[in-house]
């Protein structure tokens, strides 16, 4: 049986720290409570209950014998301990034996208590689909696997080269079609091009094409580490290897064994951890920090950076035998402004994604907006527009997202940039000064207008005209909206 809802029992011969309990559980759990073994029992009983929160001290039955009880009988049930006193040992010896998931000490913290139930309750709801999974393999094992291979396509498809939005003329096919060719062979990939432009959702669509698709593709960003701490994450460490590790912990090239790992802002590495790299990818083994042993591992390695690696290594900045080992194959993802014609339906998925999971829905961009959106640069690429889009969303109120959100220095770019091509243009007319400064004069007035949502007192105030003299101007130029 399943609920919407995760229930758990409070078992507690305090009045009053049962209903501290209830009151900080009661919005996210059905919450049933039991003022001592025998009472809980007899709920057990008649409701169905997964999460069990029991006191240790009670009168008559410790909380430890009564849930060793609950356990014989409702083996699925999630058991938690709750203890105000210091002396453990009856809890830590009777853990096992009553197969208690956590220990839990009083005065608790509901932030802390919440989060310790919400894992208790994901727990129970991962028993429950083991079993079923067990127990639907062992009933009809094709069904079971033709459904597996079923979700692997499905996760291909959301992480593959369709994420890759791009219109039909786009310069990124040419780079999808390459890509997609050497997917399937074991070759070093380094994808070029500047911050934004998309290149980690390349490397994994290569990686979901590629034979290593079933297993992990794991992701660390070069730059955001020093070398010591990029080592260890990478590598993995041993127990005492440095100030702060507690434990052992196994490294992203273990984790991503049989898969791919990528590798981002690869050209911010130093020179010292650039060999350390080399010898990993040469040998085919890493070696945790502070262990004396040598681990293999079978990993494809996908690298990006927004540099020039090619100058770095003439300066001595990036090891050339390094580099040669990552460039199995170069991919270089173009900016945004060199493929203008994917603005608009890269804007349009960027909108779809932004309203996921929110009330209010638009149907969409006005024409004037994609047109202003469409005719600035973008030097952070897709990163700078999901920002703007998620702003004009945040700011719209109608049911179309129109100029006026769009931000001034998109505006003032977008307007300096056509006046750029204005100049082009006009350079090759034959018309006199002032037949060009009038064109000149329009295109001015109407980034006002755009800026103003076409409130003519404003955009006159602006101007320095009158709204008489502003409307003459409209008329002259053709540019009375409708």
């Amino acid at each position: 049986m399943s609920v919407a809802v995760p229930t758990v029992l409070v078992v507690d011969d305090e009045v009053r720290s049962q209903e501290a309990l209830r009151r900080t559980l009661d919005e996210e759990f059905v919450v049933f409570t039991a003022g001592g073994a025998d009472a809980a029992l007899q709920v057990m009983t008649a409701e169905f209950v997964q999460i069990i929160l029991c006191d240790q001290r009670m009168p008559g039955t410790s909380g430890v014998e009564f849930l060793r009880q609950v356990r014989a009988q409702w083996p699925d049930t999630i058991r938690i301990i709750l203890s105000g006193y210091t002396e453990t040992a009856d809890i830590i010896a009777g853990i096992n034996e009553a197969g208690i998931w956590q220990y839990l000490l009083k005065p608790w913290h509901p932030e802390q208590l919440l989060l310790t139930l919400k894992g208790a309750a994901a727990l129970w709801r991962l028993q429950q689909d083991n079993q079923r999974l067990s127990l639907e393999l062992r009933d009809n094992p094709q069904q079971i696997q033709a459904r597996v291979a079923a979700k692997r396509v499905a996760a291909a498809a959301r992480s593959g080269f369709d994420r890759l939005t791009r219109a039909v003329a786009s310069p990124l096919n040419a780079v999808c079609d390459q890509a997609l060719r050497v997917a399937p062979h074991d070759l070093a990939i380094l994808i070029t091009g500047e911050s934004g432009t998309g290149k980690e959702l390349l490397a994994r669509a290569i990686h979901y094409a590629s034979n290593r698709a079933e297993r992990a593709f794991v992701v660390e960003n070069c730059g955001a580490l020093p070398d010591q701490l990029l080592e260890a994450e990478l590598f993995g460490h041993k127990r005492g290897a440095f100030t702060g590790a507690y434990e052992d912990r196994i490294g992203l090239f273990q984790q991503a064994d049989g898969g791919t790992i990528f590798l981002d802002e690869i050209g911010e590495t130093s020179p010292a951890f650039q060999v350390k790299l080399l010898r990993a990818l040469q040998e085919g083994e890493i070696r945790p920090v502070g262990s004396p042993r040598s681990v293999s591992v079978n990993v494809r390695v996908i690298a990006a950076t927004n540099r020039n690696l090619e100058d770095d290594m003439r300066a001595g900045r990036f090891r050339e035998d390094l580099y040669y080992r990552l460039a199995g194959m170069t991919l270089h993802m173009p900016a945004l402004r060199e493929r203008t014609m994917d603005i608009a339906p890269i804007a349009q998925g960027l909108l779809e994604r932004a309203q996921a999971g929110q009330r209010r829905r638009v149907k969409g961009f006005s024409a004037e907006a994609l047109a202003c959106i469409g005719a600035y640069r973008w030097p952070g690429n897709v990163r700078e527009l999901q920002n703007e889009i998620q702003r004009m969303l945040a700011l719209g109120e109608s049911d179309w997202l129109g100029a006026e959100l769009v931000s001034p220095r998109v505006l003032r770019a977008a307007a300096a940039d056509g006046q750029e091509r204005e100049l082009q243009f006009l350079a090759g007319l034959d018309g006199s000064l002032k037949e060009r400064i009038e064109q000149l004069e329009a295109c001015l007035i109407k980034e006002v207008l755009v800026r103003h949502r076409w409130n003519k007192t404003r955009a006159a105030a602006e101007l320095g005209l009158s709204r008489v003299g502003l409307r003459q101007k409209l008329a002259r130029y053709g540019m009375e909206k409708s």
